[in-house]
């Protein structure tokens, strides 16, 4: 009887002890985050001690989250009697847990070692909250960390050095190395000779492939290939996927039969690289380049044995150029201008860096977030030189940023280990999984997301995480982390027991606590070793079919699941076991079969992202709409009409596309009606649009005032997309219309923060392009197939003065392009595709003073010709764009 009452009693508290792990955790974190850095400042004695504790309350801080998880689980049941029972026992086995946990924390204090006075005090000894220190996420930067151009300085001599060796007229292929330690700008510099004028006019094909140390032939093959189907803007063969190296080596060495090509090989470690590869790089003797990046010099003469090899060797910045380098990067906010009070500590600060721009910019990141405090920097300064003692050590000032983190943005960072080194990520992809790890705490004003992109934001601003692209208004859309950094990130990623990233050349071992993995080979043995650890999170490339399938049995616990290239047929029926998954993500199935969505995706409750891109399936099941916290649903012409009499109540949705409006009238305007209802929707895309839908259509979105992109595909180029908005979603930032637009929407002139507008088949006149012209935010403009259908284009004095992009393309009518002095004043780049008609380059384009880039494409002959061949008429025109491309496929 007392043992009943005992329980009962137990069970009774479960809720008050999980608010109190709650609290427990959050200190354990905090305890976690200060001993850490203290374990990397001690010596290798002290060090190990302390990192041991961290091990074990690792473990514990894992079993807290468990807990958690399976109380919030057990709360979700439904009720009835049958789930009354089953909701009790799991209650007296989270109690049970909980009694465990509490005994696991207490003995670890009383055995620890009283050295550094390491101690939690816990909540759960107390019986009441924490009295630990409160976790404080540090403010972040208000300001939007925008780049327009790359933070560099010191490179002018290098780059017109390598470019004048790249150019030189010599019929035989030629390496060319640039060789440099770690942090010196070797990417930097190459990136900056690809990207220039010369080597683009020069050379037929341009690719950039990262190598990294584990790199393998096969995969760079296929990257090689998908770059060159990129730029002819055709997809990557399936069948690409199956071949094996000598079949690769054979596409490639086809494609580059014919042409003049430059590739960069960035980042490369093997001595035994240049064997691997040069059987793909045919000599053609038409003066192709390879250009190879390298820490090692010996990568540089390994190369000498076939080929002709020029060598670079990267020196340091000069004492002026690290300092601007150092302002730049510190001061954005101040356009790179030192303050008065700290023009003798900068100096002091940029003097230990040695030249090396990887340091100046890690420091800078550290001091552009610190209070601008003369006394703060001097002892900022003095740890400094602690840090480092006589020698610069790179991966000290690395740690020393990572340090400054705060403990989410931490594990923000070290999400990077489950991707490979020199991997580039989408930032949205890479946000949404930050939110299912629980990283992004919850504001009361800004949504997860945004939240998250602040994060994104402090780590770039830091130089922690590079910018890869970014969108037309300042956005980051992919990152990477350097490879220094990336080295750091693993090496805390096995110290913090974070994760485990399983490559070709990395098979390490599995022992012990595995939270997240990353598996990147086809390795049969591999999943039967980690069955039975507690994986949060898995990362899987190739697997194959039967071990795939065993995930939802083997695998209760993930958090996310991300399976892309792994081929398989169907999405696992017995899908729906993964009760705690928040994130899903299952892309490029390469069988060419439409895949099947189980009704069991219904169960997935905490189901917050569902990405299904690049994958067909057949139309969705209305479980799905049982999904009351998906936020983002991405899919590929996906098929609704199920969910037409439920979609509406799914009003976390902030993402939906690409929705393919297919079934009866009656049926599509009922689903139509139902996303009214989505009143959070940021981004929606319909496909297949009628003329039938477009009232339903029209009214929907007039609800929805949170919407920033908007795309509408009408069903075939004649059909009219009429849609009326008395109250267009004032935040819409970019809308895509294809379809015929008998007017112009007076609706899109009045969006005051629309940044980017494409018309398809819009056939549109010059009249109705006047309506645009004064838009003060839009700063992309594209027309293609037929959006504009008279024969001369002419854009005016004071005409979209703020315009930075513009994509002319397959516009059937246009004869001639006029542009005034005073029109488009702000354009960066110009784009010309397929413009049969066209009989020569826009007249007055001298007058685009701040051109950067001059995109021709596919042009007809008579346009080659007056292009090419007249440059005494048509050259001196626009000599002042640093950037022309030149892809020449005349058509007739």
């Amino acid at each position: 009887m007392c043992d009943f009452l005992g329980a009962a009693k137990m069970i009774r508290g479960v809720p008050k002890e999980i608010s109190d792990m709650k609290e427990e955790l959050e200190s354990i974190e905090n305890f976690i985050n200060n001993a850490d850095r203290i374990a990397d400042a001690e010596d290798d004695n002290a060090s190990e001690g302390i990192k041991a504790r961290i091990k074990q309350l690792i473990e514990a801080s894992f079993g807290i989250q468990d807990v958690i998880d399976e109380y919030m689980i057990c709360q979700e049941q439904p009720s009835g009697f049958a789930n009354f029972v089953k909701t009790i026992i799991l209650r007296r086995q989270i109690a049970y847990k909980i009694q465990k946990i509490k005994s696991q924390i207490s003995e670890m204090n009383d055995t620890s070692g009283k050295e550094h006075s390491l101690h939690i005090q816990s909540s759960l000894e107390q019986g009441s909250s924490s009295t630990a220190t409160n976790f404080n996420m540090e403010n972040l930067r208000k300001a939007q960390f925008c780049i327009d151009e790359d933070d560099v300085v010191g490179f002018e001599v290098p780059r017109d050095i390598l470019i004048d060796w790249l150019i030189e007229e010599r019929e035989v292929h030629t390496i060319v190395t640039i060789v440099g330690k770690g942090g010196q700008g070797k990417t930097t510099l190459a990136k900056k000779v690809f990207d220039d004028n010369k080597i683009v006019k020069h050379f037929d094909c341009h690719v950039w492939i990262r190598v990294s140390q584990s790199y393998n032939i096969e995969g760079l093959l296929r990257d090689m290939l998908h770059k060159f189907y990129e730029q002819q803007g055709a997809n990557l063969p399936q069948s690409i996927h199956q071949m094996n190296r000598e079949s690769l080596v054979d596409e490639v060495r086809n494609y580059l039969q014919e042409k003049r090509y430059v590739i960069v090989f960035d980042d490369v470690w093997s001595l035994h690289f240049w064997d691997d590869i040069k059987f793909a790089m045919i000599d053609n003797k038409k003066g192709c380049k390879i250009l190879i990046t390298t820490r090692n010099m010996d990568v540089a003469n390994a190369c000498k044995k076939s080929s002709f090899v020029e060598v670079y060797e990267m020196k340091g910045l000069a004492e002026q150029q690290s300092l601007e380098l150092f302002n730049k990067k510190t001061f954005h906010d101040l356009n790179g201008r030192c303050p008065e009070n700290l023009i003798d500590i900068s100096f002091k600060i940029v003097e230990k860096c040695n030249g090396l721009p990887l340091a100046i910019v890690l420091i800078g990141g550290i001091l552009s977030c610190k209070d601008r405090n003369t006394s703060e920097w001097y002892k900022f300064s003095e740890n400094l030189n602690i840090e480092l003692k006589e020698d610069l050590k790179i991966k000290k000032i690395v740690g020393l940023g990572y340090h400054d983190l705060s403990y989410n943005l931490k594990s923000c960072l070290l999400y990077f280990g489950l991707y490979p080194e020199g991997c580039i990520v989408p930032t949205n992809i890479l946000i949404r999984q930050w939110m299912a790890e629980g990283f992004v705490k919850d504001d009361m004003v800004k949504t997860l997301e945004d939240v998250a992109d602040g994060y994104l934001t402090d780590l770039i601003s830091r130089g922690l995480v590079q910018v890869v692209s970014i969108s037309i208004d300042g956005r980051a859309k992919s990152c990477c982390v350097h490879d220094l950094v990336h080295a750091l990130i693993l090496e805390k990623c096995e110290e913090l027991s974070f994760c485990k990233n399983i490559s070709e050349d990395d098979q390490s071992s599995l022992s012990g606590m595995v939270r997240r993995l990353s598996i990147a080979i086809r390795f049969d043995n591999l999943m039967e070793n980690i069955e039975n650890s507690q994986v949060r999170s898995l990362l899987v490339k190739t697997l194959n079919e039967s071990l795939a399938r065993r995930i939802p049995t083997k695998y209760r616990r993930l958090n996310v699941l991300d399976l892309e290239h792994v081929g398989l047929l169907d999405v696992p029926k017995d899908f729906g076991s993964l009760t705690h998954l928040k994130y899903f993500r299952f892309r490029e199935n390469f069988r060419g079969d439409r895949c099947v969505l189980p009704k069991a995706i219904g169960m997935l409750k905490n189901l917050e992202t569902l990405d299904l891109t690049r994958t067909s399936f057949q139309a969705m099941p209305k479980e799905i709409c049982k999904l009351r916290k998906l936020r983002h649903f991405l899919g590929y012409n996906m098929s609704l009409i199920q969910l037409k009499d439920g979609i509406g109540g799914m009003t976390s949705l902030q993402t939906l596309r690409d929705v393919y409006l297919d079934g009866g009238e009656n049926e599509v305007v009922k689903l139509i009606q139902e996303l009214g209802k989505l009143k959070h929707l940021r981004e929606l895309v319909l496909i297949g649009v009628r003329s039938g839908y477009m009232s339903a259509i029209s009214s929907s979105i007039n609800e929805m005032q949170k919407v920033e992109k908007l795309q509408i595909r009408a069903n075939g180029y004649d059909t009219v997309i009429d849609m009326h908005l008395n109250s267009p979603p004032p935040m819409l930032r970019h809308l895509t219309l294809d379809g015929k637009l008998e007017m112009l929407p007076l609706w899109i002139p009045k969006l005051q923060n629309l940044v980017k507008l494409k018309l398809k088949y819009s056939q549109l006149t010059d009249d109705k392009m006047k309506l645009l012209k004064s838009m003060p935010n839009l700063l992309t403009l594209s027309l293609s197939n037929n959006a504009y259908e008279a024969e001369r284009l002419h854009f005016q004095d004071g005409w979209f003065e703020n315009l930075k992009q513009l994509y002319l393309e397959d516009l059937e009518n246009l004869n001639y392009i006029i542009i005034d002095e005073g029109a488009l004043r702000s354009l960066k780049k110009l784009s010309l595709t397929f413009l049969r008609h066209l009989k020569t380059l826009p007249t007055g384009i001298q007058h685009l003073k701040k051109l950067g880039v001059l995109s021709i494409k596919q042009m007809s002959h008579l346009f080659s010709q007056a292009f090419f061949f007249d440059e005494g008429k048509v050259h001196w025109s626009f000599k002042h764009v640093p950037v022309v491309e030149i892809i020449h496929h005349p058509i007739n």
